[in-house]
């Protein structure tokens, strides 16, 4: 978690925990070699309690001579306006501040006083929730630049370490407040686990979500590996994926359990082995496009389970802020406003994509390059000698016949009505047609890049050059054309 040198800010409330955090900082910073800043955060909620606090811990801070700041919020008023819980306002603003002063005070780690009690209230409360496996890790020790090096050590341990040293601390009041969900399993379902069940409750659902997230490390970098090998992210906002790499994700990386073990069909066909993985993809996915996997739910997860093997193409349904929709044979999804009163063609509109470039003619020795900023593209031309060396021939480049080619070119998007007969083919072929035929999204397919000369088309992208341009024996010098993300 730390290293010499390091620039650690600490959180402290003021209660015993951040307190014992501090004095154990106070003792072994010298040891460790580090600086230590001390970082409260005002939440605006208790008045006059939490003002004596915040002078609490600043005079704490000046005691061992650690360097202080403080950050506050309207923690309620925040809450009211997102519709968060309370609790949940408080945290996010909290390690926003946290963030913040870590950035501008270029500090390495932020440690936070969670001990083993908070790691077992949460694992119980997100099993009162209904949380599947990822949710029995329960607190993560490191995440991010936040360290948790109290996570081992339990929350009586450290008030005896604070008793024996003569330090105080400071209570809140609302964390009795059995209201509270969280404030119940810590008063009333802890105490009856520990004195009706098992005295070692708290260390043994600790060491539960330290298996656990063993356990989740592997998902993690299987999850990121399949993600990165069958996903294809169109935009910033769109990500899409095949319907059969999504249902059977392992099928073609060389280990394939759908195909062994069940010999029920009917139930072998409901829950593949694999969906554990088509379902953390699937997550994935959402939280790509949308920064995390809140407000996603298990119901979501299968609803779009069901748009992927029941649904016909163009189907869609909307998730919070993402919208899924089947293109033939593949779901694309698409980040959109949380705005409900959103409809279907304000959503679309953005799919007008219109633009036309006039592209120079390239020297012998350079090339030529159009940036498309409507579809974040950059097309590249060069002038090759006749048969290209081997250097030369690239995938994904297309060539025409230079000599034969009408100057200007016009590279701009397909219309209605554009035909061009490509090469190897007996007759002119709709684009219209070709692009359906190839499975194209509609969102690809509204920008399609084409090179107009003389108003016809003769090379559209992903396709065979026109016929009437292809370099044939004889030709000298070729156009090579290649594109490239921007």
């Amino acid at each position: 978690m730390i290293r010499p040198g390091d620039r650690i800010g600490i959180g402290v409330s003021g209660g015993a925990d951040s307190v014992a955090m501090l004095r154990i900082f106070a003792e072994t910073r010298a040891r460790l070699g580090i600086a230590v800043h001390v970082l409260h955060f005002h939440h605006q909620l208790r008045g006059s309690e939490a003002d004596e606090d915040q002078r609490f811990v600043e005079e704490l801070a000046r005691e061992f001579d650690f360097k202080f700041e403080t950050g506050s919020a309207d923690v309620a008023g925040e809450a009211r306006l997102h519709g968060w819980n309370v609790e949940d306002a408080a945290r996010r603003l909290r390690y926003q501040f946290f963030t913040s002063v870590a950035a501008t005070r270029e500090l390495s780690r932020v440690a936070v006083a969670h001990t083993s009690n908070d790691q077992a209230e949460t694992v119980l409360s997100h099993i009162l929730r209904g949380t599947g496996p990822t949710g029995l890790a329960g607190i993560y020790p490191v995440a991010g630049i936040i360290i948790r090096p109290l996570i081992e050590a339990g929350r009586d341990e450290l008030r005896k370490f604070l008793f024996d040293l003569g330090q105080p601390w400071r209570e809140d009041v609302t964390n009795q407040d059995t209201s509270r969900t969280r404030a119940r399993i810590r008063h009333q379902l802890i105490p009856l686990l520990l004195r009706d069940y098992d005295a070692a409750a708290v260390a043994r659902l600790s060491r539960l979500a330290g298996h656990v997230r063993e356990d989740e490390r592997f998902w993690h970098a299987l999850e990121d590996q399949r993600f990165h090998a069958l996903t294809s992210p169109e935009s910033t906002a769109t990500i899409s994926v095949g319907i059969a790499d999504l249902l059977s994700p392992l099928q073609r990386s060389g280990f394939d359990p759908d195909s062994e073990g069940d010999t029920n069909a009917d139930a072998f066909a409901k829950a593949p082995p694999t969906m554990a993985l088509t379902k953390r993809l699937l997550r994935r996915i959402y939280a790509e496009i949308r920064g995390s996997r809140e407000q996603l739910t298990s119901r979501h997860v299968e609803s779009v389970l069901d748009l992927a093997r029941k649904s016909q193409s163009g189907s869609r349904i909307d998730l919070p802020g993402v919208s899924v929709e089947r293109v033939f044979d593949r779901l694309c999804f698409t980040g959109t406003s949380l705005n409900k009163g959103t409809s279907r063609t304000d959503r679309n509109a953005g799919l007008n994509i219109d633009f036309e470039y006039v592209v120079p003619r390239p020297g012998r020795t350079e090339s030529t390059s159009v940036v498309v900023t409507e579809i974040h593209r950059r097309f590249n031309l060069k002038m090759v000698d006749w048969p290209p060396a081997q250097s030369d021939t690239v995938v994904g480049w297309g060539a025409l016949d230079f000599d034969r080619i009408r100057w200007p070119l016009l590279l701009r998007n397909w219309r209605p009505g554009d035909s061009y007969r490509p090469h190897g083919s007996r007759r002119a072929r709709k684009l219209k047609r070709l692009l359906l035929n190839s499975r194209v999204p509609l969102r690809a397919r509204v920008g399609w890049p084409v090179l107009i000369s003389e108003g016809k088309v003769v090379w559209v992208s992903g396709y065979p050059v026109a016929e009437e341009l292809t370099p044939r024996p004889g030709t000298q010098t070729g156009l090579m054309i290649g594109e490239e993300e921007v």
